[in-house]
């Protein structure tokens, strides 16, 4: 028998949890969920080289994209989609595949990660060239659809990550960084989408986070390219202009009237009384980072 996966093994914390009251069990998951943190902690100088990596790639007109399945590609897909509201960037800059395609967002195409010809199918529509970053998740790092995305993107000299809560992992060889946070076996035997599921998400906030405010989409810690889509977001865009450049909030509609809702350009106007032309010229001067500016 082949060895066993961390995260495959059995927990002799939670061994009795069938017999525990809804209390108890609520009190045994959250236990071990708060080794979640610790175990991402350990990995965060990789965390920070992968940030550093992406932010590069951006810069230089490179693109992200996630890869995974099952729960691991459920969160990819997850990351990759709060990316173009919450960063104004395009749905090209960030994007994630799920092994199974779309139908796996919704319903479970488990046999799917172990087909090398979708993952190569994947990373072909992906199209991934040198100033890319293709990012593998996986709780096991065993899937050969993701060791076919690795091989592939590699060949096309695209840069690597990969996301495991295995210490043996074999995507580990195919990723220039890798990032293995041991969470240590589940609460449930095998149930990935709780403690590794957790940790993959912590990590993907990270990356994406950390990316998009190395290349100037966060003012302080204001999300300043965010897209102004619905009444939620239009009510924050006016109050972020509002407390970045001190104005009331009929000035801050009246910039971001001529903005084009775009909030960055209307802190610039409000900040230096200048137009909209004008706001936009003085961000192309300082690549975007309102910081230089204001």
């Amino acid at each position: 028998m082949n060895k066993l996966s961390l995260t495959e093994t059995s927990n002799p914390s939670t061994e009795n949890i069938d017999l525990m009251d809804s209390l108890s069990i609520a009190q045994t998951i959250n236990k071990e969920d708060q080794k979640v943190a610790l175990a991402v902690e350990q990995t965060l100088p990789q965390i920070a080289q992968a940030i550093e990596l992406i932010a590069q790639s951006f810069l230089q007109g490179g693109r992200l994209c996630y890869f995974g399945a099952g729960t691991s590609g459920r969160l990819g897909v997850l990351d990759a989609s709060e990316c173009w509201p919450t960063f104004g960037v395009s749905h090209e800059m960030v994007q994630g595949f799920i092994a199974g395609g779309d139908q796996a967002l919704r319903y479970s195409v488990e046999n799917a990660e172990d087909n090398v010809q979708l993952g190569l199918e994947d990373i072909t529509c992906f199209a991934p060239t040198p100033k890319d970053v293709v990012v593998a998740i996986s709780s096991c790092g065993t899937p050969k659809y993701l060791i076919a995305v690795l091989q592939e993107a590699k060949k096309q000299g695209a840069h690597t990550i990969s996301i495991s809560c295995n210490p043996e992992a074999p995507i580990k060889e195919l990723s220039d960084i890798f990032i293995n946070p041991i969470v240590g076996p589940e609460a449930i035997t095998g149930s990935s989408r709780l403690k590794a599921g957790t940790a993959q998400k912590m990590v993907l906030n990270m990356l994406s986070t950390g990316a998009m405010i190395r290349i100037g989409k966060v003012y302080k810690n204001y999300m300043i390219d965010l897209r102004m889509v619905n009444e939620k977001l239009r009510k924050r865009g006016i109050r972020f202009v509002c407390e970045i450049a001190g104005c009331t909030p009929s000035q801050a509609e009246d910039y971001l009237a001529q903005a084009n809702n775009e909030i960055k350009t209307a802190c610039v106007m409000a900040v230096k009384q200048c137009s909209a032309a004008a706001a936009r010229k003085l961000l192309a001067q300082e690549r975007g980072i309102l910081r230089r500016i204001i």
